[in-house]
């Protein structure tokens, strides 16, 4: 095996890759300002910020929507539902990223994907 490509973290670019996504958002937050060449990292954490953070928002809302909704029962078990397959969703493609980052490979979502590619890039 060769040597693995290493970012200016000091850690190999895979190992970086897939600890953007570890803690969702905030490691991609963390691993966007920490690093500064490696274009690989950089669109990992990145697309964990788009993504994650996107996911936060739309669990907050589902949850707000479900405690608004308490009192009538089949709006409630309605958005209980949709949460919980949100959470799902989410736990797998967070093992999905971070499966494929750690593979070295640089696995594009669908729209963030793109916006990930355009807002990492090294100006």
């Amino acid at each position: 095996m060769g040597e693995r490509k290493k970012s200016s973290t000091g850690l190999d670019s895979n190992i970086a890759g897939l600890l953007s996504y570890l803690v969702g958002w905030i490691t991609g937050i963390i691993f966007f300002l920490i690093e500064e060449k490696d274009e690989f990292v950089r669109f990992h954490a990145m697309q964990s910020i788009i993504v994650f953070g996107a996911i936060t928002v739309v669990q907050i809302v589902l949850g707000i929507f479900r405690e608004v909704f308490f009192f009538i029962p089949p709006v409630h078990i309605l958005f209980t539902v949709l949460y919980s397959i949100m959470w799902l969703l989410a736990v797998v493609l967070w093992i999905v990223l971070m499966v494929r980052a750690y593979q070295g490979v640089r696995f594009k979502l669908p729209v963030s994907g793109n916006l990930a590619e355009k807002y990492s890039a090294k100006r």
